[in-house]
């Protein structure tokens, strides 16, 4: 069943969704099935997909399909903030077809387990980093798409202190801008305010928090990376957003023959190896 409308379906459906909660943008019909699939099996118990209105759905009963204008400036973070009103109180995950959420021990734990401690440990957000996927031979995988051969940057990433454009751009407690992948490997085809590669990807809807288009909140607090007293949990959107834009833009397009270099490794789809690289952090979470 497709919805006609995000705003008549959350009318309809806001006193049901069940959290966590994952929203997920389907900019194409790119691996749809295989994000939703992947979604659904670490644990939310609401999924909602937002589609072109003549998208072909996959076979998903149990996922929510409505129908959007998915080419919109900012269609993600505008549609997030329709959902924050509907559902206070619930966790929310937000992002694109073809992109996955990764946390610690993720094989073996549920996302609703990992919010519960999460929200023990008195926090209201989760930082992920989002971690660019590629297909390793653009010859035979042209729009840089393909699990089976999935490559991403081992090395290559830094992070700057925030600053605080309304207080003298000083430095923002417990905050950073972080960079890297393909976005700083291809950062002549990439506008800077997209550059960067954090994103609030988990956090608890509350009464007049909004996200803001650079996928930050409008709470300080659910910005930082830990709270004052340890290292608290963080997590991952592997994606292959970016290689798939690289590609289908005509410049960038015709000037990559390939996304590999030294640092290019297969990805495992598997935590452990996020864990051991150092892209995802445990904190107290055992």
């Amino acid at each position: 069943m497709l919805h006609s409308s995000f705003g008549s379906f959350l009318k309809s459906r806001a006193a049901g969704l069940a959290g966590p909660i994952a929203l997920i943008l389907a900019e194409d019909e790119v691996e749809l099935a295989s994000t939703l699939s992947h979604h659904l099996a670490k644990g939310f118990r609401t999924v909602i997909a937002l589609v072109a209105p003549d998208a072909t759905l996959p076979d998903q009963p149990t996922v929510h399909f409505v129908a959007h204008d998915v080419l919109s400036e900012d269609a993600l973070t505008h549609a997030t903030n329709q959902l924050v009103a509907a559902a206070p109180g619930q966790w929310i995950y937000t992002g694109y077809n073809a992109e996955y959420l990764y946390f610690p021990f993720a094989e073996t734990r549920s996302v609703g387990e990992l919010l519960a401690f999460h929200a023990q440990e008195r926090r209201e957000a989760m930082p992920a980093t989002v971690i660019d996927l590629y297909a390793s031979d653009l010859t035979r995988h042209p729009d840089a798409v393909d699990r089976d051969t999935a490559h991403f940057d081992r090395a290559g990433y830094f992070a700057l202190a925030r600053k605080d454009a309304a207080a003298n751009w000083a430095p923002m407690e417990r905050q950073a801008d972080l960079y890297g992948g393909l976005r700083w490997r291809f950062e002549e085809h990439v506008p800077w305010e997209k550059r960067r590669i954090d994103r609030i990807a988990l956090f608890c809807a509350r009464p007049g928090v909004i996200m803001r288009p650079d996928f930050t909140l409008s709470v300080a607090e659910m910005n930082t990376i830990a709270c004052p007293w340890h290292h608290n949990l963080t997590a991952a959107v592997l994606s292959f957003r970016a290689a798939k834009a690289l590609r289908s833009n005509p410049d960038s397009r015709h000037a990559i023959a390939s996304f590999q270099w030294r640092n290019s490794v297969p990805f495992a789809w598997s935590s452990q190896q996020l864990l051991d690289l150092g892209f995802i952090e445990p904190g107290q979470w055992f």
